[in-house]
């Protein structure tokens, strides 16, 4: 029973932390990364694609990222939505391939990313208390079902919140590398 609550528990958790690292690789640093442009849809044959399903991405300057579209009549469309994302990056289209010329962070921009990349993280561990609550209540439930002893559900909360206290130092970790990874000039 508390085997179980605790793998879906792990389960929820390690979720979570991916998609902290998903938000967070959409920061600019300065550096070009096509995760940059995981969040671009074009408007293509007739429906909304997301931009890699299109073209191929590149980085092949620390501060330049190239789009090559699979079907150069899809150029157009791929550099309309370049424009129209919230990138703040304007694309220098030569007709047969799209750069992107990342500018280098101010020093004040910086810190806008690092609150940014700081509220991800709080929110990361607001869901993983809420994940911890979940799995405190289930225990109980168990516990007042008769389902396990008072004793085993003290442990299992205690698992949990050791648990827990793992997940927030994890997210700690990945916060700290992002912010390192900003303020770098």
């Amino acid at each position: 029973m508390l085997d179980e609550i605790y793998g879906e528990l792990k389960d929820r958790m390690d979720k979570t932390l991916d998609a902290l690292r998903r938000e967070l690789s959409h920061l600019r640093t300065g550096k070009a990364s096509p995760k940059l442009l995981d969040g671009v849809t074009v408007e293509a044959y007739g429906s909304k694609m997301p931009l890699n399903q299109l073209a191929t991405i590149g980085a092949p300057e620390p501060r330049l990222l190239t789009v090559q579209p699979y079907d150069h009549s899809q150029l157009r469309a791929i550099e309309k939505a370049l424009l129209a994302s919230d990138l703040g990056i304007t694309p220098n289209n030569d007709g047969n391939l799209i750069r992107l010329p990342i500018p280098a962070l101010n020093e004040e921009r910086r810190k806008e990313y690092v609150k940014l990349a700081k509220k991800y993280s709080e929110e990361a561990k607001v869901a993983l208390r809420n994940k911890r609550r979940d799995a405190n209540d289930k225990i109980k439930k168990a516990e007042s079902d008769s389902d396990i002893s008072e004793d085993e559900a003290h442990r299992g909360q205690d698992k949990v919140q050791k648990l827990t206290d793992e997940y927030v130092a994890k997210i700690d970790e990945i916060f700290e590398a992002k912010e390192k990874e900003i303020m770098e000039v």
